[in-house]
Protein backbone atom coordinates (compact mmCIF):
# COMPACT_ATOMS: atom_id res chain seq x y z
CA UNK A 1 0.00 0.00 0.00
CA UNK A 2 1.46 3.39 -0.95
CA UNK A 3 1.84 6.31 1.40
CA UNK A 4 -1.34 7.98 0.17
CA UNK A 5 -3.53 4.89 -0.16
CA UNK A 6 -7.02 4.73 1.30
CA UNK A 7 -7.09 3.42 4.88
CA UNK A 8 -9.69 2.25 7.39
CA UNK A 9 -10.62 4.75 10.12
CA UNK A 10 -11.97 3.73 13.52
CA UNK A 11 -12.69 7.14 15.00
CA UNK A 12 -13.99 10.57 14.12
CA UNK A 13 -17.37 12.29 14.13
CA UNK A 14 -20.15 10.18 12.68
CA UNK A 15 -17.93 7.27 11.86
CA UNK A 16 -18.03 3.83 13.29
CA UNK A 17 -15.82 0.79 13.11
CA UNK A 18 -15.18 -0.19 9.52
CA UNK A 19 -16.00 3.22 8.00
CA UNK A 20 -13.65 4.29 5.21
CA UNK A 21 -11.72 7.55 5.32
CA UNK A 22 -12.14 9.56 2.13
CA UNK A 23 -8.83 11.10 1.02
CA UNK A 24 -8.58 14.54 -0.53
CA UNK A 25 -8.70 14.63 -4.36
CA UNK A 26 -5.04 15.77 -4.54
CA UNK A 27 -4.03 12.74 -2.48
CA UNK A 28 -5.87 10.40 -4.84
CA UNK A 29 -4.21 12.04 -7.82
CA UNK A 30 -0.74 11.77 -6.30
CA UNK A 31 -1.42 8.14 -5.39
CA UNK A 32 -2.36 7.33 -8.98
CA UNK A 33 0.56 9.33 -10.36
CA UNK A 34 3.09 7.55 -8.19
CA UNK A 35 1.96 4.22 -9.58
CA UNK A 36 2.15 5.51 -13.15
CA UNK A 37 5.42 7.44 -12.94
CA UNK A 38 7.44 4.38 -12.02
CA UNK A 39 7.09 3.37 -15.68
CA UNK A 40 8.70 6.59 -16.95
CA UNK A 41 12.39 5.95 -17.41
CA UNK A 42 13.80 8.76 -19.57
CA UNK A 43 14.97 12.01 -18.00
CA UNK A 44 13.16 14.08 -20.60
CA UNK A 45 9.79 12.46 -19.89
CA UNK A 46 10.18 12.87 -16.15
CA UNK A 47 11.25 16.49 -16.46
CA UNK A 48 8.19 17.20 -18.60
CA UNK A 49 5.88 15.58 -16.05
CA UNK A 50 7.36 17.62 -13.20
CA UNK A 51 6.43 20.88 -14.96
CA UNK A 52 2.68 20.18 -15.22
CA UNK A 53 1.64 21.37 -11.76
CA UNK A 54 2.71 21.25 -8.11
CA UNK A 55 1.12 17.90 -7.33
CA UNK A 56 2.81 16.31 -10.37
CA UNK A 57 6.07 17.97 -9.33
CA UNK A 58 5.82 16.39 -5.88
CA UNK A 59 4.84 12.97 -7.20
CA UNK A 60 7.65 12.93 -9.74
CA UNK A 61 10.22 13.88 -7.12
CA UNK A 62 8.95 11.21 -4.73
CA UNK A 63 9.19 8.41 -7.31
CA UNK A 64 12.49 9.35 -8.94
CA UNK A 65 15.34 6.95 -8.20
CA UNK A 66 17.87 7.95 -10.88
CA UNK A 67 19.41 11.41 -10.79
CA UNK A 68 21.40 12.96 -13.67
CA UNK A 69 23.10 16.36 -13.33
CA UNK A 70 24.95 17.48 -16.47
CA UNK A 71 26.76 20.33 -14.70
CA UNK A 72 27.71 20.08 -11.03
CA UNK A 73 27.40 23.88 -10.73
CA UNK A 74 23.91 24.10 -12.20
CA UNK A 75 22.30 23.27 -8.85
CA UNK A 76 23.48 22.99 -5.25
CA UNK A 77 23.66 19.62 -3.49
CA UNK A 78 21.26 20.83 -0.79
CA UNK A 79 18.59 21.80 -3.31
CA UNK A 80 18.83 18.32 -4.81
CA UNK A 81 18.48 16.67 -1.40
CA UNK A 82 15.50 18.84 -0.52
CA UNK A 83 13.62 17.81 -3.65
CA UNK A 84 14.55 14.16 -4.20
CA UNK A 85 14.34 11.79 -1.24
CA UNK A 86 14.58 8.31 -2.72
CA UNK A 87 17.58 8.46 -5.03
CA UNK A 88 19.43 5.18 -5.68
CA UNK A 89 21.63 6.27 -8.62
CA UNK A 90 23.55 9.53 -9.18
CA UNK A 91 25.26 10.64 -12.40
CA UNK A 92 27.24 13.86 -12.09
CA UNK A 93 29.38 15.75 -14.60
CA UNK A 94 31.88 18.48 -13.85
CA UNK A 95 34.42 20.24 -16.05
CA UNK A 96 33.61 21.33 -19.63
CA UNK A 97 34.47 18.83 -22.36
CA UNK A 98 37.36 20.98 -23.60
CA UNK A 99 39.20 19.91 -20.44
CA UNK A 100 40.04 16.79 -22.46
CA UNK A 101 42.16 19.03 -24.72
CA UNK A 102 44.02 20.82 -21.88
CA UNK A 103 41.96 23.99 -22.37
CA UNK A 104 40.77 24.06 -18.73
CA UNK A 105 43.32 24.66 -15.92
CA UNK A 106 43.81 21.67 -13.65
CA UNK A 107 42.50 23.43 -10.52
CA UNK A 108 39.50 25.06 -12.20
CA UNK A 109 37.04 23.27 -9.93
CA UNK A 110 34.36 20.56 -10.23
CA UNK A 111 35.12 19.23 -6.75
CA UNK A 112 33.12 16.21 -5.68
CA UNK A 113 33.61 16.84 -1.94
CA UNK A 114 30.45 18.93 -1.31
CA UNK A 115 28.37 16.40 -3.23
CA UNK A 116 29.89 13.48 -1.35
CA UNK A 117 29.12 15.13 1.98
CA UNK A 118 25.54 15.92 1.01
CA UNK A 119 24.81 12.47 -0.41
CA UNK A 120 26.35 10.80 2.64
CA UNK A 121 23.77 12.50 4.83
CA UNK A 122 20.74 12.22 2.54
CA UNK A 123 21.16 9.18 0.30
CA UNK A 124 22.36 6.38 2.56
CA UNK A 125 20.72 3.79 0.30
CA UNK A 126 22.67 4.91 -2.77
CA UNK A 127 23.64 2.01 -5.04
CA UNK A 128 25.28 3.62 -8.09
CA UNK A 129 27.62 6.60 -8.57
CA UNK A 130 28.78 7.80 -12.00
CA UNK A 131 31.18 10.77 -12.14
CA UNK A 132 32.67 12.41 -15.23
CA UNK A 133 35.36 15.11 -15.29
CA UNK A 134 35.13 15.58 -11.53
CA UNK A 135 37.94 16.22 -9.05
CA UNK A 136 37.70 13.31 -6.62
CA UNK A 137 39.99 12.97 -3.58
CA UNK A 138 40.94 9.90 -1.61
CA UNK A 139 38.88 11.34 1.26
CA UNK A 140 35.87 11.47 -1.06
CA UNK A 141 36.33 7.79 -1.89
CA UNK A 142 36.65 6.98 1.80
CA UNK A 143 33.39 8.83 2.50
CA UNK A 144 31.70 6.85 -0.27
CA UNK A 145 33.02 3.59 1.16
CA UNK A 146 31.90 4.36 4.72
CA UNK A 147 28.54 5.96 3.90
CA UNK A 148 26.89 3.71 1.33
CA UNK A 149 26.66 0.14 2.57
CA UNK A 150 24.64 -0.90 -0.46
CA UNK A 151 26.92 0.64 -3.10
CA UNK A 152 27.03 -1.67 -6.11
CA UNK A 153 28.46 0.46 -8.92
CA UNK A 154 31.19 3.11 -9.02
CA UNK A 155 32.15 4.52 -12.42
CA UNK A 156 34.73 7.31 -12.74
CA UNK A 157 35.35 8.80 -16.19
CA UNK A 158 38.06 11.41 -16.90
CA UNK A 159 38.36 12.16 -13.17
CA UNK A 160 41.47 13.13 -11.23
CA UNK A 161 42.70 13.86 -7.71
CA UNK A 162 42.69 10.33 -6.26
CA UNK A 163 45.10 7.45 -6.09
CA UNK A 164 45.49 3.78 -5.35
CA UNK A 165 45.08 4.54 -1.65
CA UNK A 166 41.51 5.69 -2.22
CA UNK A 167 40.81 2.68 -4.42
CA UNK A 168 42.01 0.34 -1.67
CA UNK A 169 39.41 1.77 0.72
CA UNK A 170 36.63 1.38 -1.85
CA UNK A 171 37.36 -2.24 -2.70
CA UNK A 172 37.90 -3.29 0.92
CA UNK A 173 34.86 -1.57 2.45
CA UNK A 174 32.20 -1.83 -0.29
CA UNK A 175 31.28 -5.47 0.18
CA UNK A 176 28.37 -5.31 -2.27
CA UNK A 177 30.43 -3.76 -5.08
CA UNK A 178 29.64 -5.29 -8.45
CA UNK A 179 31.00 -2.68 -10.86
CA UNK A 180 34.24 -0.68 -10.56
CA UNK A 181 35.15 1.11 -13.77
CA UNK A 182 38.00 3.62 -14.11
CA UNK A 183 37.97 5.15 -17.59
CA UNK A 184 40.62 7.65 -18.69
CA UNK A 185 41.20 8.82 -15.12
CA UNK A 186 44.42 10.24 -13.68
CA UNK A 187 45.22 7.89 -10.81
CA UNK A 188 48.28 8.55 -8.66
CA UNK A 189 50.50 5.70 -7.54
CA UNK A 190 50.44 5.64 -3.73
CA UNK A 191 52.43 2.38 -3.73
CA UNK A 192 49.47 0.54 -2.27
CA UNK A 193 48.52 -2.93 -3.47
CA UNK A 194 44.86 -2.08 -4.00
CA UNK A 195 43.97 -5.24 -5.91
CA UNK A 196 44.84 -7.30 -2.82
CA UNK A 197 42.35 -5.24 -0.79
CA UNK A 198 39.32 -6.92 -2.35
CA UNK A 199 37.72 -9.29 0.21
CA UNK A 200 39.62 -12.56 -0.07
CA UNK A 201 37.04 -14.90 1.39
CA UNK A 202 34.16 -16.53 -0.42
CA UNK A 203 32.75 -15.91 -3.88
CA UNK A 204 32.89 -12.39 -5.29
CA UNK A 205 29.83 -10.72 -6.86
CA UNK A 206 32.04 -8.62 -9.12
CA UNK A 207 30.55 -8.17 -12.60
CA UNK A 208 32.80 -5.48 -14.09
CA UNK A 209 36.37 -4.41 -13.29
CA UNK A 210 38.09 -1.82 -15.51
CA UNK A 211 41.41 -0.24 -14.59
CA UNK A 212 43.18 0.19 -17.93
CA UNK A 213 44.01 3.84 -17.11
CA UNK A 214 45.85 3.04 -13.86
CA UNK A 215 49.52 3.69 -14.66
CA UNK A 216 51.16 1.51 -12.04
CA UNK A 217 51.98 -2.16 -11.63
CA UNK A 218 49.44 -4.45 -10.01
CA UNK A 219 49.67 -7.63 -7.97
CA UNK A 220 48.88 -10.14 -10.68
CA UNK A 221 48.58 -13.14 -8.35
CA UNK A 222 45.93 -11.26 -6.35
CA UNK A 223 44.16 -10.30 -9.57
CA UNK A 224 44.18 -13.88 -10.78
CA UNK A 225 42.68 -15.09 -7.50
CA UNK A 226 40.02 -12.38 -7.66
CA UNK A 227 39.06 -13.30 -11.22
CA UNK A 228 38.94 -16.99 -10.33
CA UNK A 229 36.42 -16.42 -7.53
CA UNK A 230 34.23 -14.03 -9.59
CA UNK A 231 31.90 -16.29 -11.59
CA UNK A 232 29.66 -13.32 -12.51
CA UNK A 233 32.53 -11.31 -14.02
CA UNK A 234 31.58 -10.25 -17.55
CA UNK A 235 33.74 -7.17 -18.13
CA UNK A 236 37.48 -6.98 -17.45
CA UNK A 237 39.77 -4.26 -18.78
CA UNK A 238 43.43 -4.51 -17.81
CA UNK A 239 46.21 -1.93 -17.73
CA UNK A 240 49.48 -2.04 -19.66
CA UNK A 241 51.27 -3.77 -16.79
CA UNK A 242 49.49 -7.04 -17.63
CA UNK A 243 51.38 -9.04 -20.24
CA UNK A 244 49.88 -11.20 -22.93
CA UNK A 245 50.99 -14.30 -21.05
CA UNK A 246 49.18 -13.14 -17.93
CA UNK A 247 46.15 -12.27 -20.05
CA UNK A 248 46.11 -15.85 -21.29
CA UNK A 249 46.00 -17.14 -17.71
CA UNK A 250 43.10 -14.82 -16.87
CA UNK A 251 41.06 -15.91 -19.88
CA UNK A 252 41.37 -19.52 -18.72
CA UNK A 253 40.06 -18.46 -15.31
CA UNK A 254 37.11 -16.47 -16.72
CA UNK A 255 35.70 -18.05 -19.89
CA UNK A 256 32.40 -16.25 -19.23
CA UNK A 257 33.85 -12.80 -20.12
CA UNK A 258 31.96 -10.81 -22.75
CA UNK A 259 34.00 -7.54 -22.58
CA UNK A 260 37.77 -7.82 -22.47
CA UNK A 261 40.52 -5.18 -22.38
CA UNK A 262 43.75 -6.95 -23.17
CA UNK A 263 46.30 -4.82 -21.31
CA UNK A 264 49.64 -4.44 -23.09
CA UNK A 265 49.18 -7.32 -25.58
CA UNK A 266 52.91 -7.88 -25.60
CA UNK A 267 55.42 -10.07 -23.80
CA UNK A 268 57.41 -8.69 -20.85
CA UNK A 269 61.06 -9.42 -20.20
CA UNK A 270 61.28 -12.57 -18.14
CA UNK A 271 57.74 -13.68 -19.07
CA UNK A 272 58.18 -17.39 -19.78
CA UNK A 273 54.51 -18.13 -20.39
CA UNK A 274 54.21 -20.32 -23.48
CA UNK A 275 51.52 -19.07 -25.82
CA UNK A 276 49.45 -21.16 -28.17
CA UNK A 277 48.26 -18.70 -30.80
CA UNK A 278 45.49 -21.05 -31.83
CA UNK A 279 44.12 -21.80 -28.36
CA UNK A 280 44.82 -18.62 -26.38
CA UNK A 281 41.39 -17.03 -26.88
CA UNK A 282 39.53 -20.23 -27.67
CA UNK A 283 38.26 -20.32 -24.09
CA UNK A 284 36.67 -16.87 -24.52
CA UNK A 285 34.20 -17.53 -27.29
CA UNK A 286 31.65 -15.38 -25.40
CA UNK A 287 33.70 -12.19 -25.89
CA UNK A 288 31.81 -9.64 -27.99
CA UNK A 289 33.72 -6.48 -27.04
CA UNK A 290 37.51 -6.36 -27.34
CA UNK A 291 39.81 -3.43 -26.47
CA UNK A 292 43.20 -2.67 -24.92
CA UNK A 293 46.31 -3.40 -27.04
CA UNK A 294 48.22 -0.73 -25.12
CA UNK A 295 51.71 -1.82 -26.19
CA UNK A 296 50.82 -4.18 -28.97
CA UNK A 297 53.13 -6.73 -30.51
CA UNK A 298 51.45 -7.19 -33.92
CA UNK A 299 52.80 -10.73 -34.29
CA UNK A 300 50.37 -11.81 -31.56
CA UNK A 301 47.26 -10.53 -33.34
CA UNK A 302 46.41 -14.02 -34.66
CA UNK A 303 45.63 -14.94 -31.05
CA UNK A 304 42.33 -13.05 -31.26
CA UNK A 305 41.14 -14.85 -34.41
CA UNK A 306 38.95 -17.32 -32.42
CA UNK A 307 36.76 -14.46 -31.08
CA UNK A 308 36.58 -12.25 -34.18
CA UNK A 309 33.47 -13.87 -35.64
CA UNK A 310 31.37 -12.89 -32.60
CA UNK A 311 32.77 -9.41 -32.01
CA UNK A 312 30.33 -6.50 -32.10
CA UNK A 313 32.89 -3.97 -30.78
CA UNK A 314 36.63 -3.71 -31.49
CA UNK A 315 38.75 -0.88 -30.06
CA UNK A 316 42.24 -0.58 -31.56
CA UNK A 317 42.68 3.09 -30.70
CA UNK A 318 45.98 2.37 -28.89
CA UNK A 319 47.30 -0.09 -31.48
CA UNK A 320 49.83 1.32 -33.94
CA UNK A 321 49.22 -1.19 -36.73
CA UNK A 322 49.04 -0.82 -40.49
CA UNK A 323 46.50 -2.00 -43.04
CA UNK A 324 48.29 -5.29 -43.74
CA UNK A 325 48.24 -6.16 -40.04
CA UNK A 326 44.58 -5.15 -39.69
CA UNK A 327 43.15 -6.99 -42.70
CA UNK A 328 43.42 -10.59 -41.41
CA UNK A 329 41.59 -9.50 -38.26
CA UNK A 330 38.90 -7.26 -39.69
CA UNK A 331 37.94 -9.67 -42.46
CA UNK A 332 36.64 -12.05 -39.79
CA UNK A 333 34.56 -9.41 -37.99
CA UNK A 334 31.31 -9.58 -39.95
CA UNK A 335 29.14 -8.73 -36.91
CA UNK A 336 31.10 -5.63 -35.94
CA UNK A 337 28.98 -2.60 -34.98
CA UNK A 338 31.59 -0.43 -33.22
CA UNK A 339 35.15 0.08 -34.48
CA UNK A 340 37.81 2.45 -33.11
CA UNK A 341 41.32 2.68 -34.56
CA UNK A 342 44.33 4.89 -35.19
CA UNK A 343 44.77 6.47 -38.61
CA UNK A 344 47.84 4.26 -39.00
CA UNK A 345 45.53 1.73 -40.70
CA UNK A 346 45.28 4.19 -43.60
CA UNK A 347 42.65 4.40 -46.30
CA UNK A 348 43.43 0.82 -47.25
CA UNK A 349 42.47 -0.38 -43.80
CA UNK A 350 39.22 1.58 -43.93
CA UNK A 351 38.42 0.01 -47.27
CA UNK A 352 38.81 -3.42 -45.65
CA UNK A 353 36.42 -2.33 -42.89
CA UNK A 354 33.91 -1.14 -45.49
CA UNK A 355 34.13 -4.41 -47.40
CA UNK A 356 33.48 -6.56 -44.33
CA UNK A 357 31.55 -4.69 -41.64
CA UNK A 358 28.16 -4.12 -43.24
CA UNK A 359 26.45 -3.73 -39.85
CA UNK A 360 28.82 -1.01 -38.58
CA UNK A 361 27.05 1.68 -36.53
CA UNK A 362 29.93 3.63 -34.96
CA UNK A 363 33.38 4.49 -36.33
CA UNK A 364 36.14 6.50 -34.62
CA UNK A 365 39.49 7.19 -36.27
CA UNK A 366 42.10 8.91 -34.08
CA UNK A 367 45.37 10.53 -35.19
CA UNK A 368 48.64 8.77 -34.48
CA UNK A 369 50.30 12.20 -34.72
CA UNK A 370 47.90 15.11 -34.07
CA UNK A 371 50.28 17.89 -35.16
CA UNK A 372 49.29 20.11 -38.07
CA UNK A 373 52.42 19.26 -40.04
CA UNK A 374 52.07 15.48 -39.74
CA UNK A 375 51.56 13.38 -42.82
CA UNK A 376 47.92 12.52 -43.30
CA UNK A 377 47.37 8.77 -43.13
CA UNK A 378 43.63 8.76 -43.89
CA UNK A 379 41.72 11.00 -46.25
CA UNK A 380 38.53 11.42 -48.23
CA UNK A 381 39.27 8.06 -49.86
CA UNK A 382 38.71 6.17 -46.61
CA UNK A 383 35.64 8.23 -45.70
CA UNK A 384 34.08 7.56 -49.10
CA UNK A 385 34.74 3.83 -48.79
CA UNK A 386 33.04 3.73 -45.40
CA UNK A 387 30.01 5.63 -46.67
CA UNK A 388 29.59 3.17 -49.54
CA UNK A 389 30.17 -0.01 -47.56
CA UNK A 390 28.65 0.83 -44.16
CA UNK A 391 25.18 2.18 -44.93
CA UNK A 392 23.90 1.62 -41.37
CA UNK A 393 26.43 4.03 -39.86
CA UNK A 394 24.98 6.25 -37.11
CA UNK A 395 28.04 7.84 -35.48
CA UNK A 396 31.44 8.87 -36.80
CA UNK A 397 34.50 10.67 -35.42
CA UNK A 398 37.11 11.11 -38.15
CA UNK A 399 40.48 12.84 -37.78
CA UNK A 400 42.27 13.55 -41.03
CA UNK A 401 44.61 16.04 -42.73
CA UNK A 402 42.67 16.47 -45.95
CA UNK A 403 39.08 16.13 -47.13
CA UNK A 404 36.76 16.97 -50.02
CA UNK A 405 33.20 18.20 -50.20
CA UNK A 406 32.33 15.34 -52.54
CA UNK A 407 33.27 12.71 -49.95
CA UNK A 408 31.25 14.42 -47.20
CA UNK A 409 28.25 14.83 -49.51
CA UNK A 410 28.47 11.13 -50.37
CA UNK A 411 28.50 10.30 -46.67
CA UNK A 412 25.30 12.31 -46.16
CA UNK A 413 23.57 10.53 -49.05
CA UNK A 414 24.75 7.00 -48.31
CA UNK A 415 24.35 7.14 -44.52
CA UNK A 416 21.22 9.24 -43.86
CA UNK A 417 20.75 7.70 -40.38
CA UNK A 418 23.79 9.45 -38.95
CA UNK A 419 23.11 10.91 -35.51
CA UNK A 420 26.66 12.00 -34.63
CA UNK A 421 28.99 13.49 -37.26
CA UNK A 422 32.37 14.78 -36.09
CA UNK A 423 34.86 15.55 -38.84
CA UNK A 424 38.12 16.97 -37.48
CA UNK A 425 40.37 18.24 -40.26
CA UNK A 426 43.69 18.77 -38.48
CA UNK A 427 45.18 22.13 -39.40
CA UNK A 428 43.64 25.56 -39.65
CA UNK A 429 41.30 26.69 -42.41
CA UNK A 430 41.95 23.77 -44.75
CA UNK A 431 39.78 23.86 -47.90
CA UNK A 432 38.57 21.09 -50.18
CA UNK A 433 41.77 19.25 -51.12
CA UNK A 434 40.88 19.04 -54.81
CA UNK A 435 38.86 22.18 -55.62
CA UNK A 436 40.33 24.57 -53.08
CA UNK A 437 36.81 25.68 -52.16
CA UNK A 438 35.47 26.04 -48.58
CA UNK A 439 33.92 22.93 -47.03
CA UNK A 440 30.51 24.64 -46.86
CA UNK A 441 28.66 22.30 -49.20
CA UNK A 442 29.89 19.16 -47.48
CA UNK A 443 28.69 20.14 -44.03
CA UNK A 444 25.57 21.66 -45.57
CA UNK A 445 24.73 18.28 -47.07
CA UNK A 446 25.19 16.59 -43.69
CA UNK A 447 22.62 18.79 -41.94
CA UNK A 448 20.24 18.63 -44.92
CA UNK A 449 20.26 14.89 -45.52
CA UNK A 450 20.88 13.44 -42.04
CA UNK A 451 17.49 14.16 -40.48
CA UNK A 452 18.36 12.55 -37.12
CA UNK A 453 21.57 14.52 -36.54
CA UNK A 454 21.97 15.64 -32.91
CA UNK A 455 25.73 16.14 -32.57
CA UNK A 456 27.99 17.93 -35.05
CA UNK A 457 31.66 18.94 -35.04
CA UNK A 458 32.87 21.08 -37.93
CA UNK A 459 36.35 22.00 -39.15
CA UNK A 460 38.27 23.08 -42.21
CA UNK A 461 37.76 26.27 -44.18
CA UNK A 462 34.15 27.38 -43.65
CA UNK A 463 32.31 30.59 -44.47
CA UNK A 464 29.09 32.03 -43.09
CA UNK A 465 27.27 29.95 -45.70
CA UNK A 466 28.05 26.74 -43.82
CA UNK A 467 26.63 28.23 -40.61
CA UNK A 468 23.57 29.32 -42.54
CA UNK A 469 22.98 25.71 -43.59
CA UNK A 470 23.40 24.49 -40.01
CA UNK A 471 20.98 27.08 -38.64
CA UNK A 472 18.43 26.34 -41.35
CA UNK A 473 18.51 22.54 -41.29
CA UNK A 474 20.06 21.56 -37.94
CA UNK A 475 16.85 21.74 -35.95
CA UNK A 476 17.67 18.65 -33.87
CA UNK A 477 21.34 19.47 -33.25
CA UNK A 478 21.94 19.51 -29.49
CA UNK A 479 25.76 19.65 -29.40
CA UNK A 480 27.86 21.74 -31.79
CA UNK A 481 31.65 21.99 -31.75
CA UNK A 482 33.40 24.63 -33.86
CA UNK A 483 37.17 25.05 -34.28
CA UNK A 484 39.28 27.33 -36.48
CA UNK A 485 36.60 28.53 -38.86
CA UNK A 486 33.94 31.11 -39.59
CA UNK A 487 33.81 34.49 -41.31
CA UNK A 488 31.97 36.86 -39.02
CA UNK A 489 29.36 37.27 -36.28
CA UNK A 490 26.72 36.49 -38.86
CA UNK A 491 27.73 32.83 -38.78
CA UNK A 492 27.25 32.59 -35.02
CA UNK A 493 23.94 34.42 -35.35
CA UNK A 494 22.71 31.78 -37.81
CA UNK A 495 23.52 29.07 -35.24
CA UNK A 496 22.00 30.71 -32.17
CA UNK A 497 18.83 31.77 -33.93
CA UNK A 498 18.33 28.66 -36.05
CA UNK A 499 19.36 25.66 -33.92
CA UNK A 500 16.37 25.62 -31.60
CA UNK A 501 17.41 22.38 -29.86
CA UNK A 502 20.98 23.49 -29.12
CA UNK A 503 22.11 22.53 -25.60
CA UNK A 504 25.91 22.59 -25.76
CA UNK A 505 27.99 25.00 -27.86
CA UNK A 506 31.78 24.77 -27.97
CA UNK A 507 33.82 27.23 -30.05
CA UNK A 508 37.56 27.79 -30.15
CA UNK A 509 39.89 29.96 -32.26
CA UNK A 510 37.14 31.52 -34.36
CA UNK A 511 36.38 35.18 -35.26
CA UNK A 512 33.08 35.48 -33.38
CA UNK A 513 32.54 38.53 -31.16
CA UNK A 514 30.01 40.33 -28.99
CA UNK A 515 27.34 40.87 -31.65
CA UNK A 516 27.25 37.22 -32.60
CA UNK A 517 27.17 36.05 -28.99
CA UNK A 518 24.40 38.43 -27.95
CA UNK A 519 22.16 37.08 -30.70
CA UNK A 520 21.62 34.10 -28.42
CA UNK A 521 20.21 35.99 -25.44
CA UNK A 522 16.80 34.47 -26.06
CA UNK A 523 18.18 30.93 -25.93
CA UNK A 524 20.96 30.81 -23.32
CA UNK A 525 18.62 29.91 -20.45
CA UNK A 526 17.60 26.79 -22.41
CA UNK A 527 21.19 25.63 -22.91
CA UNK A 528 23.43 23.62 -20.62
CA UNK A 529 26.53 25.66 -21.47
CA UNK A 530 28.34 27.90 -23.95
CA UNK A 531 32.13 27.80 -24.27
CA UNK A 532 34.24 30.23 -26.31
CA UNK A 533 38.03 30.35 -26.21
CA UNK A 534 40.41 32.48 -28.29
CA UNK A 535 37.56 34.28 -30.01
CA UNK A 536 36.82 38.03 -30.23
CA UNK A 537 34.46 38.44 -27.30
CA UNK A 538 35.16 41.39 -24.98
CA UNK A 539 34.76 41.61 -21.22
CA UNK A 540 32.12 44.30 -21.66
CA UNK A 541 30.15 42.09 -24.01
CA UNK A 542 30.23 39.29 -21.44
CA UNK A 543 29.22 41.70 -18.70
CA UNK A 544 26.22 42.84 -20.77
CA UNK A 545 25.02 39.24 -21.01
CA UNK A 546 25.52 38.68 -17.28
CA UNK A 547 23.50 41.82 -16.54
CA UNK A 548 20.61 40.92 -18.82
CA UNK A 549 20.50 37.24 -17.77
CA UNK A 550 21.04 37.19 -13.99
CA UNK A 551 20.46 33.42 -13.66
CA UNK A 552 23.24 32.74 -16.15
CA UNK A 553 26.69 32.28 -14.62
CA UNK A 554 29.30 34.01 -16.79
CA UNK A 555 32.91 33.01 -16.10
CA UNK A 556 36.06 34.33 -17.79
CA UNK A 557 39.57 32.98 -17.28
CA UNK A 558 42.89 32.21 -18.90
CA UNK A 559 44.29 28.79 -19.68
CA UNK A 560 47.64 29.76 -18.18
CA UNK A 561 45.85 30.78 -14.94
CA UNK A 562 46.90 34.43 -15.13
CA UNK A 563 44.53 36.73 -13.31
CA UNK A 564 42.05 38.71 -15.38
CA UNK A 565 41.00 36.25 -18.06
CA UNK A 566 41.64 38.70 -20.91
CA UNK A 567 43.74 38.68 -24.09
CA UNK A 568 44.40 42.29 -25.09
CA UNK A 569 40.82 43.61 -25.38
CA UNK A 570 39.34 40.13 -25.68
CA UNK A 571 38.41 37.48 -23.14
CA UNK A 572 40.68 34.45 -23.42
CA UNK A 573 38.05 31.94 -22.29
CA UNK A 574 34.33 32.39 -21.69
CA UNK A 575 32.22 29.73 -20.01
CA UNK A 576 28.50 30.37 -19.46
CA UNK A 577 25.98 28.03 -17.88
CA UNK A 578 22.58 28.23 -16.24
CA UNK A 579 22.35 27.77 -12.49
CA UNK A 580 19.47 27.63 -10.04
CA UNK A 581 21.71 28.69 -7.17
CA UNK A 582 23.86 31.45 -8.61
CA UNK A 583 27.66 31.63 -8.93
CA UNK A 584 29.76 28.95 -7.33
CA UNK A 585 31.69 29.60 -4.14
CA UNK A 586 34.83 27.63 -5.03
CA UNK A 587 36.04 29.63 -8.04
CA UNK A 588 39.86 29.99 -8.01
CA UNK A 589 41.46 33.41 -8.28
CA UNK A 590 42.09 33.19 -12.00
CA UNK A 591 38.34 32.71 -12.66
CA UNK A 592 36.29 35.91 -12.69
CA UNK A 593 32.52 35.57 -12.41
CA UNK A 594 30.86 38.62 -13.94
Amino acid sequence: MSKNSTSIAGSGPGSGTGDYFTPYPDEVLENVLENVLVFLKTRRDRNAVSLVCKSWYRAEAYTRSDLFIGNCYAVSPQRVLNRFKRIRSVSLKGKPRFADFSLVPADWGAHFTPWASAMASGYRALEKIYLKRMSVTDDDLAMIAHSFANLKELVLVCCDGFGTGGLSVIVSQCRNLRVLELNEDEVSDDEIDWISCFPSEGTSNLESLCFDCVECAINFDALERLVARSPLLKKLRLNRYVSIGQLYRLTLRAPQLTHLGTGSFGQFEGDNQELDSRASFAACKSVVCLSGFREIAPEYLPMIYPVCANLTSLNLSYANINAEQLKPVIRQCHKLQVFWALDSIGDEGLEAVADTCKDLRELRIFPLNPSENAEGLVSEVGLLAISIGCRKLESILYFCQRMTNAAVVAMSENCPNIIVFRLCIIGRYRPDRITGQPMDEGFGAIVKNCKKLTRLAISGLLTDQAFSYIGQYGKLVRTLSVAFNGDSDTGLKYILEGCVSLQKLEIRDSPFGDMGLQSGLHHFYNMRFVWLSSCRVTRQGCLDIATRLPKLVVEVFRRDEEEGGERDDFVETLYMYRSLDGPRADAPQFVKIL
